[in-house]
């Protein structure tokens, strides 16, 4: 009986997990080049399923199986990295990839120091000293290591497919555009930007730069609704489960046995 209100508490602790990715993914719908998460979940540990059918030791000098686990075991947290729609803006700035890669840009924290992140948001400015900027000021790196810095007196800006910025016909820089061979090695920053972490290989990528488009999050706003509501749902089941539970208990404390 009480491993019955252990089994309805994880389910709650998992729909509730659950509940806080769909309304992230929900809140940044507008946020260009977002890229939506999911998060997975598990009956049993994986060594319960091998024990039981383990043909190794039989009879009486079978192995012990370990404690038997009834609740929902929370899985990990992954990022969905499919490709987003893409937007018209027709600003001279704006650029969007498409296929696998990353904007690589430097950023700068709070004390000052800089590192290289890598963002699929394209929603660039210039400054007035002609530097390409992000919405927060974090400069884009070209692919000779160096922020990329343009003219500011140019008549026409033009990016072709492979990143070459063009200004008034002379190609001034072009956008490094970074590729990793497993994005299980890319954790998200902040601010739309991701970090890799150890174990992490770039490699060349294959993506092409739109200029005057946006990549818009490839959340589906029905999709995430739907969800919220089997969640919802799902949580409330639980719920009940632990009143029934809770009630069965009373009975059998206050009731059961009484003369």
């Amino acid at each position: 009986m009480v491993k019955g209100l252990y089994t309805a508490y994880t389910g709650m602790r998992n729909e509730q997990r659950r509940m806080d990715i769909l309304t992230n993914n929900l809140a940044n719908s507008d946020t260009t080049g977002f890229k939506k998460e999911g998060v997975t979940n598990q009956s049993f540990d994986s060594l319960l399923a091998y024990r039981i059918k383990d043909s190794s030791t039989p009879g009486v000098d079978a192995a012990r199986i370990g404690s038997m686990n009834m609740g929902v075991k929370i899985g990990e947290v992954y990022t969905d990295y499919t490709q987003g729609p893409m937007k018209i803006t027709d600003n001279t700035f704006d650029v969007a990839l498409a296929g696998e890669g990353f904007f690589t840009i430097e950023f700068t924290n709070k004390e000052g120091e800089t590192s290289t992140l890598y963002t699929r948001d394209g929603n660039f400015n210039m400054t007035k000293e002609g530097y390409l900027v992000t919405q927060d000021g974090d400069f884009v790196m070209g692919t000779n290591g160096q922020r990329i810095r343009l003219s500011t007196t140019a008549g026409e800006t033009k990016i072709d497919r492979g990143g070459r910025i063009y200004q008034d016909g002379t190609q001034r820089a072009q956008m490094q555009i970074t590729d990793f061979e497993n994005y299980d090695y890319l954790e998200k920053f902040g601010e739309n930007l991701y970090r890799p972490v150890d174990g992490a290989e770039e490699k060349e990528a294959t993506a092409q730069t739109y200029q005057g488009y946006l990549e818009a999050a490839n959340v589906q706003t029905v999709y995430e609704m739907v969800q919220m509501i089997a969640t919802t749902r799902a949580y409330e089941t639980n719920q009940k489960v632990i009143q029934a539970h809770n009630e069965t208990l009373q009975i059998a404390a206050n009731q059961i046995g009484k003369l």
